[in-house]
C-alpha cells in the first residue's frame, strides 16, 4: 500500500501532539487486537514442554490423519477455487461485455450468498440434493451430496459473489480503440479475447484467486454441514480447540492455514505492482455491440447460474415454513416462534454486535486512513503495513489468536473474554483492511487544496477534520458501516471460538441447529439473518438517496 501523504500544510505547535495522539489511537489497538494475537499463534505453535522448538509441527506432520487433512484441503480448495473463478469470470463477462437483458436482476441474484452465513449454501444443497432432499424424494435417484463433492459445490456458491465483484470491476472498463484496431487488422473474436480481454483482466483474476482461496481454505461452516466424513484442516482446528482443548495442535494448523493466505496476498501485491491504467484521458469507453448468437448463449449461461443461486437460497426459505422436512410438508409459521434454546436472543445479539462493529469499524478504519494519508510520522510505514495485513490473515486464524490471548487469566485482557465486546473487536480488525482501503481511496480523491485552505485560514488539525475532511467522507464512511454490519451479521468462522452460552449469535445458532438435524429452525434463523441484512441495505440506500448521494457502492 502506498501511504505517501499529500503535501502537508504547515502545522502549528498545538497540532503536533494532536497528530501523535491520533497516530497512537490507531497504532495501539492494531498492535493489541491484531498483531499480538497473530504472534501468540506462532508462539503457541512453537511452545513445547521442554522449551521452544518444532516438535508440535513434527508431531502433526508425522501423522497419517494430518497428511489426509492437508491433501483433502488442497484438492478441495484447488477444484473449488478454479471452478469459482472460471464460472464467475463467465458471469461477469456476460454482464459487462455482452448485451444480455435484465443485468441488474442477474447481479442481485449473484450477490445473494453475501447476505447469509457461509453454511447456508450447505443447508440449501442438503435440502435440495441430500438423502432426504427434494430431488431424491421426488425422483428416487439415490443421489448423495455428502462428502467432498458437496463441500466443493457449496464453497463455489459461497465464494462466487466475491470473485464476481472483483472480476466484474476488472471487466467494467476497457479502451474501445484496442478492439477497433484489432478488427481492422482482421483479428477474430477469440484472438481479441485472448490478446486484449484476458491480459486486461489478469490482475482481477489474480485478486479473485487470492480472495477465493482464503475464503474456501478457512471456511468450516460448509464442511461441517455437508462434509459428512470428509474433513479438512478448517474443521480439524475447530475439533482440536473446541472439542479436545488441544491449543498447540490448533495453533500448528492455524499457522498452516495462515501461510498460504499470506503467500498469496504478498504474491498478489507483487504481481499488481506492474498494473497499469487501462483507461487514460485519450481512451474511448468500450461500447458493447449486440450480437444475437453470443448474447443468447451468455443469457442462457447467466440464467443457468442464477437459477442455481435461486434454487439453493429459495429452498432454505421454503424449508423455514415447512412443518417437518421432508415428512410433513404442510406450511406453518411455527419455526418463526423460535421455541428453541435461547429463542430469538441470538438474532438480537447479532444485530447488536453488528451495529457496534459498524460504528467501531468506521471509526477505526477512517481514523487509520486519515492518519496515514494526512500526516507523516516515524510510525507511518509500519502502520501502513499493519493496516492492510489483516487481509492476509484468515478469520478463523485470527479468532484462534483471540482465544489464546483473551482466555489467559494472567493477562488483564482476560476481562474481555466471554463478552460481546471481544466479538465486536474481532469483527472490526478482521475486516480492517477492506474498510481502510475503501476510505483511503476516497481520501486520495479529495484535493489537498481543501486542507491547505483550511490551514491558511487558521484551522488546526481537529477543526480541519471536523469541518472539511469528515463532511466530504461521510457517504463513504456510511458505506463502510454497511459493509461492517453485513459482514458481522454473517460471520461464522472468525467468531466461532469466542462464542459462549451467554454471547450466542445467529450464525452460530444456524450451525448448531443444522448439526443436530433441526433443519427447519436453522432455515428460519438463516432467513431472518438475510432479512435483517437486506433491510439494513435498503435503509441506508434510502438515506443516501434522500441526501442526494448516488455513487456510493454499499456492497464491495
Amino acid at each position: 500500500m502506498n501511504a505517501k501523504p499529500a503535501a502537508a500544510p504547515a502545522r502549528t505547535d498545538f497540532d503536533k501532539p494532536v497528530i501523535w495522539l491520533l497516530t497512537l489511537a490507531v497504532a495501539v489497538p492494531l498492535v493489541i487486537f491484531f498483531l499480538y494475537p497473530v504472534v501468540q499463534i506462532l508462539g503457541r505453535s512453537l511452545s513445547t514442554p521442554t522449551g521452544w522448538g518444532l516438535d508440535n509441527f513434527s508431531a502433526a506432520f508425522g501423522t497419517r490423519r494430518f497428511a489426509n487433512l492437508l491433501w483433502n484441503t488442497l484438492v478441495m480448495a484447488g477444484i473449488s477455487v478454479s471452478a469459482t473463478v472460471v464460472l464467475a469470470f463467465g458471469y461477469a463477462y456476460a454482464l459487462q461485455r455482452t448485451a444480455v437483458p435484465l443485468k441488474p436482476v442477474f447481479r442481485i441474484v449473484a450477490l445473494l450468498p453475501l447476505f447469509a452465513p457461509s453454511l447456508v449454501q450447505g443447508q440449501g444443497l442438503l435440502l435440495l440434493l441430500g438423502r432426504n432432499g427434494l430431488v431424491n424424494r421426488q425422483f428416487g435417484l439415490g443421489f448423495d451430496i455428502y462428502g467432498m463433492v458437496g463441500v466443493i459445490v457449496a464453497n463455489v456458491l459461497y465464494a462466487f459473489p466475491y470473485a464476481f465483484l472483483i472480476l466484474s470491476a476488472a471487466l467494467a472498463v476497457a479502451d474501445q480503440r484496442l478492439y477497433e484496431s484489432a478488427r481492422t487488422l482482421g483479428a477474430s473474436g477469440f484472438r481479441m479475447f485472448r490478446d486484449i480481454t484476458l491480459p486486461g483482466a489478469k490482475f482481477g483474476i489474480v485478486a479473485a484467486v487470492f480472495v477465493c482461496t482464503t475464503l474456501i481454505v478457512t471456511d468450516f461452516g460448509n464442511p461441517m454441514v455437508i462434509g459428512g466424513d470428509f474433513n479438512v484442516l478448517a474443521t480439524e482446528v475447530y475439533n482440536q480447540v473446541i472439542g479436545q482443548a488441544q491449543f498447540e495442535r490448533g495453533a500448528v494448523i492455524g499457522i498452516v492455514l495462515l501461510v498460504p493466505a499470506a503467500i498469496l496476498k504478498f504474491a498478489e501485491k507483487w504481481l499488481t505492482r506492474r498494473q497499469f491504467a487501462l483507461v487514460t484521458a485519450h481512451s474511448k469507453p468500450l461500447v458493447v455491440e449486440p450480437s444475437l448468437g453470443r448474447d443468447l448463449a451468455f443469457t442462457a449461461y447467466a440464467v443457468l447460474v442464477a437459477s442455481a443461486f435461486v434454487a439453493v437460497i429459495g429452498i432454505v426459505f421454503w424449508a423455514s415454513f415447512v412443518t417437518l422436512w421432508p415428512y410433513n410438508m404442510a406450511l406453518t409459521w411455527k419455526h418463526y416462534e423460535f421455541d428453541v434454546q435461547n429463542g430469538t436472543e441470538p438474532i438480537w445479539n447479532s444485530i447488536m454486535v453488528s451495529l457496534f462493529a459498524a460504528m467501531a469499524g468506521v471509526v477505526a478504519t477512517s481514523l487509520a486512513a486519515i492518519v496515514l494519508h494526512k500526516f507523516r510520522t516515524p510510525l507511518t510505514p509500519v502502520l501502513a503495513l499493519l493496516a492492510v495485513l489483516p487481509a492476509a490473515v484468515p478469520g478463523m486464524v485470527l479468532g484462534l489468536g483471540y482465544i489464546l490471548v483473551f482466555n489467559d487469566p494472567s493477562t488483564p485482557l482476560n476481562a474481555l473474554y466471554g463478552t460481546f465486546a471481544i466479538i465486536v473487536i474481532l469483527n472490526v480488525y478482521y475486516n480492517h483492511a477492506q474498510g481502510f482501503l475503501v476510505v483511503s481511496t476516497s481520501i486520495k480523491q479529495i484535493a489537498s487544496s481543501f486542507d491547505e485552505a483550511a490551514t491558511t485560514l487558521g484551522a488546526g488539525v481537529l477543526k480541519t477534520l471536523r469541518s472539511v475532511t469528515i463532511p466530504l467522507l461521510w457517504p463513504t464512511m456510511l458505506g463502510v458501516a454497511v459493509f461492517y454490519f453485513m459482514r458481522s451479521m454473517v460471520s461464522l468462522s472468525a467468531v466461532i471460538f469466542l462464542i459462549t452460552p451467554s454471547t450466542q449469535v445467529a450464525a452460530v445458532s444456524v450451525l448448531q441447529l443444522s448439526d443436530r438435524g433441526a433443519y427447519n429452525q436453522a432455515a428460519a434463523f438463516s432467513v431472518c439473518i438475510m432479512a435483517v441484512v437486506v433491510v439494513a441495505l435498503l435503509s441506508v440506500r434510502a438515506v443516501l438517496h434522500l441526501a442526494g448521494v448516488r455513487n456510493v457502492a454499499l456492497i464491495r
